[in-house]
């Protein structure tokens, strides 16, 4: 594949990390790193955000993590602390320790496809031989690409995008990466846009 290509596409900064991760999590077809550019572009914000926001307000709290925070009096002490937010949210759950031991914003998204929880973060950590339980940061500064191959490939993701250059792939894949089908006409546009300078 001729990853010049890309150039002016995606940051060249994303570019020179691709080939570390073509072979490691098998996204090595022009279909397979197409579908997945695509996914990192979108998810995001242009491969700008390798961090998640967690600022919400109170009204937004009570919108999108309804199951934590029912009414929008239960969501008025923590809205603005997004530290507060991931703890109760993660805390608990995907190996991380109940809300007070922190380890909610310790693992909260980080990487091109938000990588959260320390199962996560750890299961990532023994595939590139780093230990991210210790500096988590790392999935944001280092591997931000990384992190989203492994999941993509953990996933079976790249397996799915073999099904071909279709709007209905890029909508299956998109159901797996963000849980819906938020943001598709934008995936699709960078699918095909990624798709026709590597095929």
């Amino acid at each position: 594949m001729n990853l010049d290509k890309l150039k002016g596409h995606i940051p060249d900064t994303v570019i020179t990390q691709i080939p570390g991760i073509q072979d490691k999590f098998e996204i090595n077809t022009p279909l397979r790193l197409a579908h997945f550019l695509a996914q990192c572009g979108h998810e995001s914000g242009g491969f700008k955000l390798v961090q998640e926001n967690l600022n919400y307000g109170a009204k937004g709290l009570n919108g999108i993590f309804k199951k934590y925070f029912p009414t929008l009096e239960s969501a008025v002490p923590y809205e603005r602390k997004p530290e507060k937010i991931a703890n109760k949210v993660y805390g608990g759950r995907m190996g991380n320790g109940l809300e007070a031991s922190g380890e909610g914003w310790k693992f909260h998204g980080r990487g091109f496809i938000q990588l959260t929880g320390k199962d996560n973060y750890i299961a990532f950590g023994k595939s590139i031989n780093e230990d991210l339980s210790a500096t988590p940061d790392l999935v944001a500064t280092k591997y931000p690409l990384a992190s989203a191959a492994w999941f993509f490939s953990k996933n079976g993701l790249h397996k799915l995008a073999d099904g071909g250059a279709t709007d209905a792939v890029v909508t299956s894949i998109t159901k797996r990466v963000n849980g819906g089908t938020i943001g598709l006409p934008d995936r699709i546009k960078h699918f095909k846009e990624y798709y026709a300078l590597l095929a």
